[in-house]
């Protein structure tokens, strides 16, 4: 069953609870409807063991709380790195929850580790340590790296680039990899406490995508370890499918990049901010093989998100409808990171580059992008959405965006 008809289940069930409890004056508890037995659920394409433990904290008076939806986008996670980076320097801003997808997912199960181990401080040495790893190791898995040399060439600026990417698109992990190296998993081993992942302070959940029926299954709780993060980093023309219990998987971008619905609890308000990665829009036509295809990558790694973030718009725009002006009804409040001016710009093949000098700028690409959130919509966190809505230029449909309201 589809996130909106979950969604739409319970909102259903929830009209009718709110209308027998009418006459008591009492808030209407959440219906025992199909989106709690989803998130129970083991099945593929649901969110596993999110309930009995539920994310709702002790909200003491002051603090603010988030829960963080982190995109992949190869080494861009870079840039989700600063933006964390940030948030775990404001004592007062706490994170409640986390869902994300191959890089995304990664920089989630560090921070959790490092979060169990010295708190804060423990969270932001676990994330330098792993990009610094990441950074030293690179050249083994994804580019070779020129240390410190800002201004070395993408490889898109590399003669031959274009013939040489359709080349390697011709052939498979299976051919040049037949003994399945993933140094990936020596790097998660020395970095992720998968004890962390499952019981830590920090709920922790990761997206990937069931090779066979293309659907997205969430790993969280008993279901959460390295070989999960691997499946959710899982590129398949970089790396073989991994399976896990019979199954096999990808790269969550295809289907979930980041999940959302993790992060919700129909009877709770919460705050979700989502790092976004991936350009939500591009001027000019690509032209070059390469650039269409990165542009499609783009697309596809954006749509699932979009898919999520208009469902939820039209639900709380059903549930003010249904109960204007009701001070008491939940509220899921939406706010995005990004960066389309600096981290935009940079083209697509720059998610393969991994020496130390371009992880630190992207460090600090998001660690600006952090502060300019802050000072533009740190106010808004807890009281209203800084998301924009947007009308679409043919039709009435309300489509949702990834940017937000400068006005906020």
């Amino acid at each position: 069953m589809s996130l909106f008809h979950r969604l739409k289940t319970w909102w259903r069930g929830w009209m009718h609870a709110r209308a027998a409890s009418a006459a008591r004056g009492a808030r209407p508890s959440q219906p025992s409807g199909a989106l709690e037995g989803a998130q129970v659920s083991g099945d593929v394409g649901a969110c596993e063991a999110m309930r009995p433990r539920p994310l709702r904290v002790d909200r003491s008076a002051g603090r603010r709380r988030v829960r963080l939806a982190l995109q992949g986008g190869g080494s861009h996670g870079a840039f989700t790195w600063g933006v964390l980076d940030g948030l775990l320097q404001r004592k007062d801003i706490d994170i409640e929850a986390i869902s994300g997808t191959s890089a995304g997912a990664l920089n989630a199960a560090v921070l959790a580790t490092g979060w169990s181990r010295g708190g804060r401080e423990g969270a932001r040495e676990a994330l330098r340590g792993f990009w610094r790893d990441i950074a030293d190791a690179g050249g083994g898995y994804l580019l070779p790296g020129q240390p410190g040399q800002l201004g070395a060439p993408f490889m898109d600026a590399v003669p031959g680039y274009d013939w040489a990417s359709r080349v390697m698109r011709t052939l498979s992990p299976y051919d040049y990899n037949p003994l399945n190296l993933n140094p990936l998993r020596e790097v998660l081993a020395r970095h992720v406490d998968e004890e962390a992942l499952r019981n830590g302070p920090i709920r922790i959940f990761a997206a990937a995508t069931v090779v066979r029926s293309g659907e997205p299954r969430v790993f969280s709780g008993a279901s959460l370890g390295i070989e999960a993060l691997l499946a959710s980093a899982c590129l398949p023309f970089l790396f073989q499918a991994i399976e896990i219990d019979g199954e096999a998987y990808w790269d969550g971008g295809y289907s979930a990049n980041p999940a959302l619905h993790p992060l919700i609890e129909p009877d709770a308000d919460c705050d979700i901010v989502v790092v976004r990665l991936n350009p939500a829009q591009r001027d000019g036509v690509p032209r070059r093989s390469s650039e269409i295809l990165d542009r499609i990558n783009e697309i596809t790694f954006n749509a699932s998100l979009l898919a999520e973030l208009r469902v939820i718009a039209q639900l709380d725009r059903l549930r003010r409808q249904a109960a204007p002006g009701d001070a008491s009804a939940v509220e899921w409040r939406l706010h995005v990171i990004a960066d389309d001016v600096e981290l935009a710009t940079l083209p697509a093949s720059s998610r393969l580059r991994t020496d130390p000098g371009f992880v630190e700028r992207l460090h600090g690409f998001g660690l600006a992008a952090f502060d300019r959130f802050l000072d533009a919509h740190g106010g808004a966190i807890g009281h209203r959405s800084s998301h924009v809505e947007v009308r679409r230029v043919h039709g009435d449909d309300t489509q949702v965006g990834l940017r937000v309201d400068p006005a906020a």
